[in-house]
């Protein structure tokens, strides 16, 4: 028996985490973020407003080859366990004990490993392209198939997640070398050429993600518990309790040749770069997932040469693994009588098939939930629409075509937000949800009104004249043509930095929105001095306004 361990142990360890990822992918339900890209799937693209397309072609792909949520997960599961393999090929594999244990030690790979989200893939590509850089550092003058493996696994990479591009820029960093070296510049020519349809796709939707991301999302006021709660939940995110070996013995080592001097680099720089990032709003924990990839490689390096550090990992490796089991089963049955994990995992079964009956199979909207339509869509194939109200982000119901689909056609409306304000409600886990018949469906979301200038300085109380041309959808402006005197308003929301300030209401004429040519309405500005965001929104009947622009800066002398 233990030559038989000694002998296939590897073979039996990949073995049991593959198995058990596709057991734990089989009897979970998938989470809000899941379904979303799962509807994703379903409008194949060079890119969407949140992420790039990786992970929507892993969900389409899986799903053709198996139903329900194993299929959603199945490339997840696998490129979990890949990251695995390729991970340990980026160690000296002398002290595969300790690798096992590392890994299981690691939480974040065990319970999150087998979810079909962008960081899945992020991690499995990081992984590879260390591989990759590896090969091309090996050989003096870099040959032509290790310059294209590394540019193709770069583009790889960004198509995974856009935190990508800091595992690319802190190799860079690691060594000014590579800048000497045509290789370098012939692999990131590759690169950008296999990018270049998603960048393409951001360039006819206005650098949309780029905006969000930079400008528009996780811009908050600072908050102290921005920067502690980064600290801590980077400490944890690892184990629970492996962190807080893992990460000081990864920045105790002391890297070993260039790949490692990388890993390091890429290790300490994301870990920095987000770390600054808390001064501008809150960081999501599982933000900086690429430095797993590095946090067990040079983890590993410092701890088999530091037996000290070892019979630490092994200490808590029982706990770890007990926790873990514990959380594995909590995703599976619902035990414990914990809130968040309830409505993450276990409030999706059943009701959504009576909701369907009670409903007719006719399509539903939610107000601002893309998680919820997604959900809803996933469990019960009946198509669902995010009406999204313009004191809100943006998400990608504002650029499918499902809206077009529904204009003027009976659906229905739910909202756990307010059932009281609904005649008819059910009971479900998330609460009462209302739900009423809307027999004509009007929302004007997909109709984009161009401003002729995105930045105004006037002073208080004067005029200003705003010129925007309206793009409007073939079939809304065939559905405005067949329905006229339709119930439309048209108005300037005002932002700053603590929020919505106020609703200026803006003349709109008949027609306005069916005349692609450009128009100016001018309105009285009575605001405080100060600096503001506007943006404008149509708002059709009594729903709420939605987003019809992008942003404008508005400064009040």
């Amino acid at each position: 028996m233990n030559a038989f361990l000694s002998k296939h142990h590897r073979r039996l360890f990949y073995a049991a985490w593959l198995l058990l990822g596709l057991a734990q992918a089989t009897c979970t339900q998938l989470i809000d973020d899941e379904a979303y890209y799962w509807v994703y799937s379903r409008f194949l693209d060079w890119g969407y407003f949140d992420h790039p397309p990786m992970v929507a072609l892993m969900i389409r792909a899986g799903t053709a080859l198996l139903p329900g949520g194993l299929g959603v997960r199945l490339l997840a599961v696998l490129m979990n366990t890949g990251t695995l393999l390729l991970t340990e090929q980026l160690t000296d594999r002398r002290h595969p004990g300790l690798f096992y244990a590392i890994s299981l030690s690691l939480a974040a790979l065990q319970l999150g490993g087998f979810m079909a989200v962008p960081d899945t893939p992020l991690m499995f590509f990081t992984a590879l392209l260390f591989l990759a850089y590896r090969r091309f550092r090996s050989q003096a003058s870099p040959s032509l198939y290790s310059t294209l493996l590394l540019g193709a696994v770069t583009a790889l990479l960004l198509y995974s997640k856009y935190h990508g591009v800091l595992v690319v820029l802190f190799v860079l960093l690691s060594d000014w070398r590579l800048f000497t070296r045509y290789q370098t510049y012939l692999a990131g020519l590759i690169a950008l050429l296999l990018y270049a349809p998603h960048l393409a796709w951001q360039y006819q939707h206005d650098w949309v993600s780029v905006r969000y991301h930079l400008f528009e999302s996780n811009v908050n006021p600072y908050r102290i518990s921005h920067t502690t709660d980064y600290l801590l939940g980077q400490l944890l995110l690892p184990g629970p309790l492996a962190g807080f070996i893992l990460l000081p013995a990864a920045l105790a080592c002391r890297p070993a040749g260039a790949v490692e001097r990388a890993m390091k680099f890429t290790l300490v720089g994301i870990y920095l770069f987000f770390l600054a990032s808390t001064f501008r709003g809150k960081v999501e924990a599982n933000w900086t997932a690429p430095v797993l990839v590095p946090l067990v490689v040079l983890g590993y390096a410092y701890l088999s040469r530091h037996p000290a550090w070892r019979r630490a990992l092994r200490v808590q490796l029982p706990v770890t693994i007990l926790l873990v089991l514990v959380a594995r089963i909590a995703l599976v049955v619902d035990f414990l009588p914990v809130a968040v994990i309830r409505e993450r995992y276990h409030s999706w079964q059943l009701w959504p098939a009576e909701m369907k009956q009670l409903t007719h199979g006719l399509p539903v909207v939610f107000d601002n939930s893309y998680q919820r339509a997604s959900q809803y869509w996933y469990h019960t194939g009946q198509p669902a629409y995010s009406l999204n109200g313009y004191r809100g982000r943006k998400n990608n119901y504002d650029f499918w075509p499902v809206e077009d689909s529904l204009l003027g056609r009976p659906v229905y409306r739910l909202d756990t937000e307010h059932p009281e304000a609904f005649a008819q409600a059910l009971s479900t886990p998330l609460g009462r949800l209302g739900y009423r018949l809307d027999t004509a469906f009007v929302s004007l979301a997909r109709i984009q009104l161009v401003p002729a200038q995105r930045t105004f300085r006037v002073h208080a109380g004067a005029t200003l004249a705003l010129a925007f041309s309206p793009r409007t959808p073939v079939t809304h402006r065939a559905f405005l043509q067949n329905h006229p005197g339709l119930p439309i308003r048209l108005w300037l929301a005002v932002f700053n930095h603590q929020g919505w300030v106020r609703d200026i209401a803006l003349p709109l004429r008949e027609n306005q929105l069916i005349t692609p040519s450009a128009d100016t309405v001018r309105v009285v500005l009575d605001l405080p001095r100060g600096s503001y965001q506007a943006r404008l929104a149509l708002q059709a009947g009594t729903d709420q306004p939605t987003h019809n622009s992008e942003k404008m800066t508005l400064t009040v002398d």
